[in-house]
């Protein structure tokens, strides 16, 4: 248990559940994805929960090298920075913290990578629920999404054919099977300069946040993302991971060829 002070006025405060699968898929030889949750119990701020995904690429083992260097670098941020900083007023200041964060790591790798003569990098996507907010940073394709009477993409993809759909160069019919569908425009320790998306909000209870790699989406519909994760359907984390299972199977029939992981975190007054 973490013991702070805290000078403010008390906020919300939660508990969460979640539970995270991640699956090799139907044709890789490795899993190059990544995926943590953490969940804090402390005196004064209730239950702190954070979550991270990362979808690596650059060959055999050079992916999973980028996505788990990233999430190291969250769980050591979680375990011993995040106790002395979150009294009053924080929240601008956690944000800051992210922003160093993923451009460290994306120096880390990018420089690892000129050493050894390779190209390798990682998406990340990952969220911090506290006191009725949430905070998001976000690199790439990998997604996080809102579950909360509909299915809300809470980040916008950094690739190519998201960039032209919305310059209008494209449709999202055409992006499903184009080319460069895969095809990022930043991802850490690829891109010389990696400028995350910051993101907050308000929580409510119920309120279900969805992280995902683009192998599990990509041959899902929000309609059956909804059916299955809406928060009255996941009371525990047992039957989160459960049916986190059963739509991963689901996709592997559909012949999704990619690495497929998908983590859920539900919010509970």
């Amino acid at each position: 248990m973490w013991l702070v002070n805290h000078g403010g006025e008390r906020e919300i405060i939660m508990k969460y559940l979640g539970a995270a699968v991640s699956d090799t898929g139907i044709s890789k030889r490795t899993n190059q994805d990544g995926v943590c949750i953490k969940i804090a119990d402390t005196e004064q701020h209730g239950q702190i929960a954070m979550c991270v995904l990362c979808d690596g690429m650059g060959g055999l083992k050079k992916g999973e090298l980028a996505s788990a260097t990233v999430i190291r670098a969250f769980i050591e941020w979680f375990e011993q920075q995040l106790p002395w900083k979150i009294s009053g007023g924080i929240w601008d200041g956690l944000s800051a913290d992210w922003e160093r964060l993923v451009k460290a790591c994306n120096f880390r790798i990018l420089e690892y990578g000129k050493q050894e003569g390779i190209t390798l990098g990682t998406t990340v996507s990952a969220i911090l629920l506290m006191e009725g907010h949430y905070l998001i940073a976000h690199v790439g394709d990998s997604r996080v999404y809102k579950i909360a009477g509909t299915v809300e993409q809470l980040t916008e993809d950094h690739s190519f054919v998201a960039r032209e759909i919305k310059r209008g160069n494209m449709t999202e019919e055409e992006a499903e099977n184009h080319p460069q569908r895969n095809v990022l425009i930043q991802c850490v320790g690829a891109s010389g300069i990696v400028t995350p998306d910051i993101l907050h909000g308000r929580t409510e209870k119920g309120d279900v946040y969805m992280l995902c790699s683009d192998g599990f989406r990509h041959k899902l519909s929000t309609e059956e993302i909804y059916e299955e994760f809406r928060a009255e359907n996941i009371g525990s984390a047992e039957i989160m991971e459960d049916k986190e299972r059963y739509l991963i199977n689901r996709v592997k029939t559909r012949n999704e060829r990619d690495n497929i992981t998908v983590a859920l975190m539900k919010c509970e007054e």
